[in-house]
């Protein structure tokens, strides 16, 4: 019988050499081919035909041609993986910490990363170099005398991911002034009340908003979402509507429907890690929660939908413990007036999403938002689930989808030659399409933004120049410290039915860049 094994191997032997011959010889053939279909699979940019729609894809080169990393180091589980725990970040950032006192006596924590002397040199170096290319000298977008504020905000559950110091990084490289809001209780914040953040409450990023222009009131600010922490963002554009600081806002990888997320069956060690994390801090303030919180309980929780049910909901909670609604979070009456509703829990989860849909005051959003997906993300529900109605109706929502990417990956494919044939970006090639994408995002936009106002065009009008309009608009804002209570409606503008994918070579419409001033 052995006799027959070996003579069958060395009768196909001959065929199998050959059979391994010709692969190899059509293995770089191959790679080859997978590389041209991986750069020839543009993304789709979904928006409504607007001036600023048009004026990105002429002037936003990293939208239009993506250049996203092949398998192996294209694969979603990987990428996200990298981007969440075990990234590599070369040269690591530093930052100084601001405590900020809220209203209500709660305390969240603004770090402001500070860059070694290597990278501001190298970042004068390199836009210098820049102005040298652009007519007249000038610098893109907001590069001037003034640097621009990023404030980056971590995903839900709160800390710093690789994913979010690579950005750190490379945003100081290009000029940044670079700031990081973590909310309560979370990257070592300290928590002096019993209160967490919910999903979707921007009371917090309000004041931290308005403390960061404070400090930088010449300065234009941008802001970036992180994942889960698009909940914050979103909802705070939608709260604050034409009265916020903001220019422009960009989330990557963002949760745009809060509710579904929450319900969605995520991958286990997704899931395991995320639940994982938020128990631990939970845990850390135990004692501090058990005198209006059945911590045991929501420490038991089995998913992330219990968990957040079991801490923000009464309907999860005891009987005994919702019994005294008044004293539930321990807060002072004071605090409670400045709340408003969240000084108590939802009725129920239905009634939590009401006000923590990050799109229930989509109408209201007066800045544009740029908003990064990918197809492969294990994070996130279906590209099919995708609220595509809003992005080609709402003029202010910009969506790129990609067929790759994973969860606030989108590696890049490699290093590869510049225009003018050498590899002077060499820390840019490295890095994330999605960094290099938003930051160039903002930098468009403060162009087409300028452009407008010197130009006097569509931003000019009953209301006056934007700047003014909308200093005079917050100045009336800042002085009614009431809490508002949000209308529960979900992306209340009505549709009409769009064909699948915009296209800014459409008719524009009626539509300028005046913001909305009902607030």
């Amino acid at each position: 019988m052995a006799l027959f094994i070996w003579d069958c191997f060395f009768c196909l032997l001959p065929s199998l050499l050959l059979f391994l011959l010709c692969l190899a010889l059509r293995w770089p053939r191959a790679c080859c081919w997978t590389r041209q279909t991986i750069r020839a699979a543009r993304p789709r940019f979904i928006c409504k035909p607007t001036a600023l729609s048009k004026y990105l894809l002429r002037h936003c080169d990293s939208l239009a041609r993506p250049r996203l990393a092949a398998w192996p180091r294209g694969d979603p589980h990987l990428q996200t993986l990298s981007s969440l725990l075990c990234g590599e970040v070369r040269d690591t950032v530093q930052f100084t910490r601001d405590n900020l006192l809220l209203r209500d006596g709660g305390i969240v924590a603004v770090d402001w990363a500070v860059g070694t002397g290597q990278d501001e040199v190298a970042g004068r170096k390199r836009w210098e170099g820049r102005k040298e290319h652009q007519t007249g000298g000038k610098a893109l977008g907001c590069f001037t005398s003034t640097p621009p504020v990023l404030l980056l905000i971590p995903q839900h559950w709160g800390g710093m991911t690789p994913h979010l110091k690579v950005l750190c990084h490379q945003a100081i490289r290009q000029g940044f002034y670079v700031v990081v809001f973590h909310p309560r209780g979370t990257a070592g914040c300290p928590l002096t009340t019993a209160r967490l953040t919910e999903f979707g409450d921007p009371a917090d990023l309000e004041q931290v908003v308005a403390y960061v222009h404070s400090r930088h009131p010449s300065s234009s600010l941008v802001a970036v979402s992180e994942g889960s922490g698009s909940g914050i963002l979103l909802s705070y554009l939608g709260e604050c509507g034409s009265s916020t600081y903001l220019t422009a806002a960009a989330a990557i990888s963002p949760v745009l429907l809060g509710q579904l997320w929450f319900e969605k069956a995520m991958p286990h060690i997704y899931h395991w890690g995320a639940l994982f994390h938020r128990k631990l801090q939970l845990r850390r303030y135990a004692s501090s929660f058990r005198e209006v919180l059945d911590v045991d309980r929501v420490l038991s929780s089995p998913s992330l939908r219990d968990f957040e049910e079991s801490l923000f909901c009464s309907s999860a909670q005891p009987q005994q413990r919702t019994s005294r609604p008044h004293s539930l979070q321990g807060l002072e009456p004071s605090a409670a007036w400045t709340l408003g509703e969240r000084a108590y829990p939802a009725k129920d989860w239905d009634s939590y999403w009401e006000r923590n849909e990050p799109l229930r005051d989509a109408d209201e959003v007066a800045v544009p938002v740029l908003c990064i997906c990918s197809r492969d993300d294990p994070l996130l529900p279906p590209a099919s689930a995708l609220p595509i109605p809003l992005f080609q109706s709402n003029p202010y929502f910009l969506l790129v989808l990609t067929d790759k990417g994973g969860h606030c990956g989108f590696t890049l494919e490699g290093r590869e030659e510049t225009e003018g044939g050498s590899t002077e970006n060499k820390e840019v090639e490295e890095g994330s399409w999605s960094h290099m994408a938003v930051l160039e995002y903002f930098r468009v936009v403060a162009d087409f933004l300028k452009g407008e106002e010197r130009d006097g065009g569509s931003w000019g009008g009953p209301l006056g120049e934007y700047s003014q309009a909308g200093q005079r608009n917050r100045t009336s804002n800042s002085n009614t410290a009431a809490p508002r209570r949000r209308r529960a409606i979900m992306m209340r503008r009505p549709r009409p039915q769009a064909p699948e994918q915009s296209s800014v070579d459409e008719e524009e419409g009626n539509f300028t860049w005046k913001r909305s001033y009902t607030r």
